[in-house]
C-alpha cells in the first residue's frame, strides 16, 4: 500500500457511516490527479445459483454518471429515424448486427426493438458478458427507444448481481458535490430494494461499500439507508 493510499485509508474510521459522512470522507480521501469514478458495492441476502434470485434492473440517476456514453440501437423504419433523433451514435437493423457479429464493439450501451430480438438475440454470446446486451428488465429492449436513449444520457445505469451475492454500480465522479452523489446513491438502493426477489429471505441488503477508483472502501449503515427509503 502507498504513503497515499495509506494516508486516504487513514481517514475511514472502523464504523460503519451515514450516506453523507461516507461521501464527505471519500471526497477528502480522494489524492488522484484525475476524476475519479465512485462506486457502490452491494452484498445481497440471494443466491445467484437460483434463477429466481436473480437481481437485476436499472436506476436513472439524478445527477448522471458524468461519463459520456456512445449508445448503439438496433432498429429499422420509422423506429430508426426515431433514433437517430434522439442523437443515437450508432443505428441499424441486420446489417449492423453482422457488423457487431464481426467483433466492432465500439459502444458502452445498447438499445433493441422488440422486432429485431430475433436477430439481436444471437449475438448473446458475445454481449452478455460484456453487459452490453439489451433487456427488457434494463429498459434497453422496447419501441420507446427514444426515451431509452434520453435515459441513458440522462445517467441510467444498469446492474446484476454477480455470484458472489453482490453488485457493483456507478455513482457518479469525485468531482460531483457530496449532496448530488447521495442522490445517485440512494436512487440506486432504492431500485435494488424495489427488485428485491420474493423468495429471497432474511435481511436482503447485507453491506453496502463506496469507494472512488483508487480509494479505500467506505462502510456503509445498511439499516439507515433502509429507514431512509421506508
Amino acid at each position: 500500500m502507498g504513503k497515499k493510499l495509506k494516508a486516504a485509508a487513514a481517514l475511514v474510521e472502523p464504523k460503519a457511516y451515514g450516506l453523507q459522512e461516507a461521501m464527505e470522507v471519500l471526497k477528502r480521501a480522494s489524492y488522484t490527479k484525475f476524476d475519479e469514478t465512485v462506486e457502490m458495492a452491494l452484498r445481497l441476502g440471494v443466491d445467484p445459483k437460483r434463477s429466481d434470485q436473480m437481481v437485476r434492473g436499472s436506476a436513472v440517476l439524478p445527477h448522471g454518471t458524468g461519463v459520456k456514453v456512445r449508445i448503439l440501437v438496433f432498429a429499422k423504419g420509422e423506429k430508426e429515424i426515431e433514433a437517430r433523433e434522439a442523437g443515437a451514435d450508432v443505428v441499424g437493423g441486420d446489417e449492423l448486427v453482422e457488423k457487431v457479429k464481426g467483433g466492432w464493439l465500439e459502444f458502452d450501451r445498447a438499445v433493441a426493438t422488440p422486432d429485431l430480438m430475433g436477430s439481436v438475440g444471437k449475438l448473446g454470446k458475445l454481449l452478455g458478458p460484456r453487459g452490453l446486451m439489451p433487456n427488457p428488465k434494463t429498459g434497453t429492449v422496447t419501441f420507446e427507444v427514444a426515451r431509452a436513449i434520453n435515459d441513458i444520457r440522462k445517467g441510467r445505469v444498469e446492474y446484476k448481481v454477480e455470484k458472489a451475492g453482490i453488485l457493483h454500480v456507478r455513482v457518479g465522479k469525485v468531482s460531483f458535490g457530496a449532496d448530488q452523489l447521495c442522490e445517485n446513491a440512494m436512487a440506486i438502493v432504492d431500485s435494488v430494494i424495489k427488485v428485491k426477489p420474493a423468495s429471497s429471505k432474511g435481511k436482503y441488503l447485507k453491506s453496502v461499500t463506496l469507494s472512488s477508483t483508487m480509494g479505500p472502501g467506505i462502510p456503509l449503515d445498511t439499516a439507515t439507508l433502509s429507514k431512509a427509503l421506508a
